[in-house]
This record gives structure tokens, C-alpha cells and sequence, in this order.
């Protein structure tokens, strides 16, 4: 194997280097004892999302290969669920008494620093583990050596809980600008921490989701190119049938308007303009809400305010895309007569309906996102797909319905 090739230094590089999966998948070829070492290197959460990436029949056998202490905290952390806190956080970090004098607060941790993953903030805990306050280690070694930690410490902490979402989590840390946060447990016991690096990996993974869930396909749980093809088709092919279906049912009310079509055969010439303008901004205007209910900017409180920005909006982009529309026909009659005598009719037709399809598609794709928050469903799932369906559907109907209140007497 090139792994076993390299030397310490450069094998350390490329484990520590590469994503937990690929250290899941590097570890499965490693004989027993190389699998002790690798695992031993890794903090108690990485080791612990190490064999969460792994089959489970396997789990156990690799937790035996820790020591004692390690396979404690690993096991711990694997009875929480993985996009809770508890699962992201890592047991070990700095602890000190709050009657401990800043000397002996530095000379503890100094003894402590060598398990220490990270050395940010310096946590204040009783007898019983219960947090009493946090100080910064920039703070600790500013202050004179004589003062007690207790009248150095900050006593306002921000904790989590340890079944707090892992999404939560990391928007309160982005909220308060925190490289770290303590995880609490209902009685306020300190479990352990959360770092900046943990919450890095969960807004990747959140993100990727939801552009597969805005895509039109569930998420993956491993990189593409591992996915196995057959799983990948799976993935992809329920929301496909689902979209497929939904597409019959624009194909069953074009066949209702068929004597329309029929008779007036230029109107089948704008169908793709008119249902496609539906769904670009209906995509457009799910993609931003569900992006805002995923940053928290907006709520489902908010909705009024949702539909009254995007009212306007989808007015103003109607009216912008129903000029052009007008322009072009104007331009095509001029230059090549092809409209027929009652062109300024069809004209407004076409303008009409793509504004008031374009105003559909905006409001459909801003609330669609906010009913589901609504009825705790994900958001992303009003996939940009889904959205652009369901406007094509509408769209045919209002494009005919207008079509025969403005054409009927000219051109039906």
C-alpha cells in the first residue's frame, strides 16, 4: 500500500490531511496494529466520526483498540445522534477550579495542554462539574499571578445543550463570533466542547444538502464519486418520478385547451416563453427564501412581509419581462408579418399572462418554502424542480384563460 511507503512525517500529513471519510476507508486496509495507532492519534470526536463513517459490524471491534480512557469518551459520544451537539463535541478541554490563584491555573494547564486538542478558552467548573464561568487564555495570562480565578472568570456564559441541533449550534457560535462552546447537559454538567472546526465541517455538510434537496435529489451521505452508481441512481430517481408525474399534468391541460391550440396554432409558439418565465423566477424566489430561513434572517413570522416583497417584485420582473415580450412580437410583425392582422391582441396576451405568471411563480416559490417550515418539513425540499413544475401546470391555465378572454372575436 503507497500509505505504508511513506515516512512518519509525510503519513501523518496525509492522514490528518484527508476527510474523515477517506481516513474510514484508509483505516479498513490497516493490519490491527496500525489501526491502533491511527486511532489513538485522533482526538475522541474525530475518532468518533471516524467510526460513524464506518460499517457498524466494525464500530466495536475498533473501539476495543482504544485505551481505556479514550473508549469511554468514544463511546459516549457515539450513543448521541449525530447532528446533535453531544455528537459533534469533544470531551476533553481545559478545566480549572474558580478558588485556584492564575499561577495555579497556569501551571495546571500546562500539565493538562499536552491532551488538549485546543486551547481557547479555559472553563470553571465545581466539584461537581457544574459550569460556574469561562476565561479566555489571553485573559489568564494578563492577570496577576495572586488573583483567584473566580475574580477573573465571566460568569455569563453561552452553552449548549448537548441535544441541540448541530444547525443551531452553529449559528448561535456565528452569532456571538465564538471559537468555541461549551456543551452542558440538562443539570448544567459540562460535557465538553464544541470547536470552529467542528462547525465548519457541519455547515458544509448543511449546505451540500441543501443544494441537492434544491437540485431535486436527496442528499449524499458520502462524495459523489464513492457513491455507488445504483444508490446514486435511487437517490435521484424518486424525485424524478415525482417531477415526471407532475408533468403530466401539464400535458393533460394543454389537451384540455386543445380546440384553442387548434385554432389558433401561434399560441402553442409562446408556451415554452410563458411557463419557462414561471418557473425561472418561482427557482429564483424559493432559492432565496429557503437560503434566508437557513441563515436565519427570515422566520415564519415573517410571512406577510415575505408576500408583500415579493408581490412587488413579481410585478416589477412581470412588467420587465412582459415589455420584452411585447417589443419582440412588435419587431417579428414588422420585419416578417408573421403574427397576422390582430398581432397587438396576441401581443397583450402574452404580456399578460407571462406577468401574471411570472407574480405566480414568485409567490409560489416564496411560500411553498415558509408552509413547510410552517409544518416542521425542511424547506429545501421546495426543490427548485418542484417549484418550476407546479408553475408550469398554472402557467398553461392562466396563459389560455386570458388568451380566450382577450382573442375570442379575432383570432378564436
Amino acid at each position: 500500500m503507497f500509505f505504508r511507503a511513506l515516512i512518519p512525517r509525510e503519513a501523518s500529513d496525509l492522514f490528518f490531511g484527508i476527510s474523515t471519510h477517506d481516513q474510514a476507508f484508509l483505516i479498513e486496509f490497516l493490519s490491527t496494529s496500525e489501526k491502533r495507532i491511527w486511532l489513538r492519534a485522533l482526538a475522541p470526536d474525530d475518532t468518533a466520526d471516524v467510526l460513524q463513517s464506518m460499517p457498524a459490524d466494525m464500530r466495536w471491534s475498533l473501539i476495543d483498540l482504544l485505551d481505556d480512557s479514550a473508549r469511554f469518551e468514544v463511546a459516549g459520544l457515539l450513543a448521541y445522534e449525530e447532528d446533535e451537539a453531544g455528537g459533534l463535541m469533544n470531551p476533553r478541554f481545559p478545566r480549572i477550579r474558580p478558588d485556584a490563584t492564575v499561577r495555579e491555573a497556569i501551571s495546571y494547564l500546562r500539565k493538562q495542554g499536552v491532551n488538549l486538542e485546543t486551547l481557547y478558552y479555559c472553563y470553571v467548573l465545581d466539584q461537581d462539574q457544574m459550569l460556574l464561568g469561562v476565561i479566555s487564555f489571553r485573559e489568564l495570562i494578563v492577570a496577576k499571578e495572586s488573583d483567584t480565578v473566580r475574580s477573573r472568570m465571566r460568569s455569563d456564559v453561552v452553552s449548549v445543550n448537548e441535544k441541540m441541533n448541530q444547525v443551531l449550534v452553529a449559528r448561535l457560535m456565528a452569532d456571538h463570533d465564538l471559537l468555541a462552546v461549551p456543551v452542558v447537559d440538562e443539570n448544567g454538567r459540562m460535557k465538553g466542547i464544541v470547536t470552529h472546526d467542528d462547525i465548519v465541517d457541519v455547515v458544509e455538510e448543511e449546505a451540500t444538502e441543501d443544494i441537492h434537496k434544491i437540485g431535486g435529489t436527496e442528499a449524499l451521505d458520502i462524495p459523489y464519486m464513492d457513491t455507488p452508481l445504483l444508490s446514486l441512481v435511487k437517490k435521484r430517481a424518486g424525485w424524478l418520478a415525482v417531477l415526471f408525474v407532475g408533468e403530466m399534468l401539464t400535458a393533460s391541460a394543454m389537451s384540455h385547451y386543445e380546440h384553442e391550440i387548434a385554432r389558433a396554432v401561434i399560441l402553442a409558439q409562446f408556451i415554452p416563453l410563458i411557463i419557462s418565465s414561471g418557473g425561472n423566477t418561482g427557482s429564483q424566489a424559493s432559492t432565496l427564501v429557503i437560503r434566508a430561513l437557513a441563515l436565519g434572517e427570515i422566520r415564519g413570522r415573517d410571512w406577510l412581509r415575505v408576500f408583500k416583497r415579493e408581490v412587488v417584485s413579481g410585478l416589477i420582473l412581470g412588467a420587465i419581462l412582459a415589455s420584452i415580450g411585447v417589443i419582440r412580437i412588435i419587431i417579428w410583425q414588422k420585419m416578417f408579418g408573421v403574427y397576422g392582422d390582430h398581432y397587438l391582441p396576441l401581443a397583450f396576451t402574452v404580456a399578460f399572462s407571462v406577468l401574471g405568471v411570472v407574480l405566480w411563480g414568485t409567490l409560489a416559490g416564496s411560500m411553498l418554502p415558509l408552509i413547510l417550515n410552517k409544518c416542521k418539513l425542511d424547506p429545501a425540499s421546495a426543490s427548485a424542480p418542484f417549484v418550476a413544475t407546479l408553475v408550469d401546470v398554472s402557467g398553461l391555465v392562466i396563459y389560455f384563460t386570458l388568451a380566450k378572454l382577450i382573442l375570442t372575436g379575432t383570432m378564436l
